[in-house]
């Protein structure tokens, strides 16, 4: 799948629908814009599916070592992926990249006592098990916490796209600054016979916009 980055170039990443995880070169992952992460965001919820039981072990794709299961922490909420231990890159679930990208958090136990009110049982957001509320809250399948899908980053990551989609305003100050360079340029280098007004005639339009 090739998707932006914050430069404007092309990241390519890679993706296992069936074991629903995607593979992250390293810095791929940093390097997404805003708006790629969104689309991983609407892909992901077009083609969940429960997930194969993973393997004990994972080879990495770019060199003959075994990958590490690996713990991190997102503000509050805790995610985890397999990486390479010589840095080729990290082998990360579709959960627990929205864990990771913050659009998922685990609910406070507030919370879940207002969840257990008017429901008794959720299906786990990262196996699909179910969850007794009445007797946990986690999986009793795959131990993930109950989490719930926050939606003020989405949001925010929309007002980012937004404010760098939108036309910039002209800088006033261009014309005194192309003035006071051309200045300087007479200073240097004396008017320019052939043509002495060229800095002018770019400054309309010809060559600076």
């Amino acid at each position: 799948m090739t998707l932006d980055s914050h430069q404007g170039e092309s990241v390519v990443i890679d993706v296992c629908t069936t074991c629903q995880a995607f593979w992250f070169d390293k810095y791929e992952s940093l390097q997404l814009s805003p708006g790629s992460t969104l689309k991983l965001m609407k892909f992901i919820g077009e083609n969940s599916q429960s997930a194969r039981p993973m393997p004990q072990t994972f080879q990495c794709p770019r060199c003959p070592a075994h990958l590490v299961l690996t713990h991190d922490l997102q503000r509050n909420t805790k995610f985890s992926y397999w990486r390479c231990p010589k840095d080729h890159g990290k082998f990360i679930g579709f959960f627990d990249f929205l864990k990771e990208k913050n659009f998922v958090r685990q609910l406070s136990p507030k919370e879940i006592q207002e969840l257990r009110k008017n429901i008794q049982t959720v299906n786990c957001s990262n196996c699909g098990g179910p969850i007794d509320l009445a007797t946990a809250s986690a999986c009793t399948h795959c131990g993930s916490p109950i989490s719930t899908l926050d939606m003020k980053q989405p949001q925010q990551m929309l007002a980012q796209l937004q404010q760098a989609a939108a036309p910039k305003p002209p800088n006033p100050a261009l014309p005194l600054e192309l003035e006071r360079a051309k200045r300087e340029a007479e200073g240097w280098f004396g008017p320019h016979e052939s043509d002495p007004d060229w800095l002018s005639d770019a400054s309309s339009g010809s060559l600076i916009q």
